[in-house]
């Protein structure tokens, strides 16, 4: 299996498509899989740049679109859907290519997830309703070590800690001690991660939010809207949402929708860049140039694979 990721706009999903490409031409077959926790979801076709199909140039995409907006998708959920497609891909004769920038996901499809038991619906549904900074305290009163580790204005993180300690009784430390259902060590991994330079992925980042707005991203929120979902539904917390939301409310001027959504971009590019800078495995490759030659980058991940 090949694995292409990196933050958002480094253009992972065309190298993506290239790669399947020139496995075609060599007389094999590559299927992409997505792994971007935006993309999952067919409400955000144009905020998550969610390739078209033109995009795709014919080449099989397999968790673009798959889940509706009200059905949140959890990392387990995914790399469960994920391991199925892997799995069909395979027996198929084809590579499957793994593309995306959430690290959680694809953490949680190799190294397995902690076998948290299944939250109590009333404990969900009480910690879900407390502002943010309630929810603070209470994590720091209950699971002090845990509230060291997170950033108060952290609410999923937050949340997430609070119903596992009183839900479970144990802290969520406890349960990470041991993951299970990770496919790492069953499968032949040929990972790449792009790094491209800061500067240009930060344009590119300012540029993208832009031409968003301008094809769609307006009217992709006023329909999320009308569905009325809670506000801390993953959908609803995609970047550029409650930018736009905030503007369609009269919270703020059109151009500081598009400010906002800049910022918001260029923040989590930020973190991903960090993300994988240092957490994937040392001897996974880093790519850090814009200009990378796809056949040199083929033989680089896929020299020891036998090709028909």
């Amino acid at each position: 299996m090949a694995l292409i990721a990196g933050p958002t706009a480094s253009g992972k999903s065309d190298l993506a498509v290239d790669l399947a490409l020139e496995l075609e031409r060599r007389g094999s077959r590559g299927v992409v899989i997505n792994a971007d926790s935006a993309q999952v979801y067919r409400d955000l076709r144009v905020l998550s740049a969610r390739p078209t199909d033109a995009e795709m140039r014919g080449v099989e995409h397999r968790l673009f679109g798959a889940w509706d907006g009200g059905d949140p998708c959890s990392a387990a959920e995914w790399a469960s859907a994920a391991k199925r497609e892997i799995e069909s891909a395979q027996l198929a004769g084809a590579v499957p290519i793994l593309v995306g920038g959430t690290g959680l996901y694809i953490r949680t499809l190799l190294d397995g997830i902690a076998p948290v038991p299944p939250i109590d619906p009333g404990v969900r549904e009480a910690v879900r309703a407390l502002p943010t900074p309630d929810a603070w305290a209470a994590l720091q009163a209950e699971d002090p070590d845990r509230a060291a580790l997170l950033n108060p204005g952290d609410t999923a993180r937050v949340a997430r800690a609070l119903e596992v300690i009183r839900s479970t009784g144990k802290p969520l430390a406890h349960w990470q001690t041991e993951r299970v259902g990770g496919i790492g060590g069953a499968i032949e991994l040929f990972p790449v991660i792009l790094l491209p330079d800061r500067e240009a992925l930060y344009r590119r980042c300012d540029e993208r939010f832009a031409r968003m707005v301008e094809s769609g991203a307006v009217e992709e929120v006023e329909t999320l809207l009308t569905l009325d979902l809670p506000p801390l539904t993953p959908v609803m917390r995609a970047i550029g949402v409650p930018e736009i939301a905030g503007f369609l409310r009269g919270e703020w001027t059109r151009e500081d929708a598009l400010a906002r959504g800049r910022l918001a971009t260029r923040q989590y590019a930020k973190r991903q860049y960090t993300w994988f800078r240092r957490q994937p495995p040392a001897e996974w490759p880093r790519v850090a140039t814009d200009s990378i030659e796809v056949g040199h980058l083929f033989e680089t991940l896929f020299r020891h694979l036998p090709l028909t």
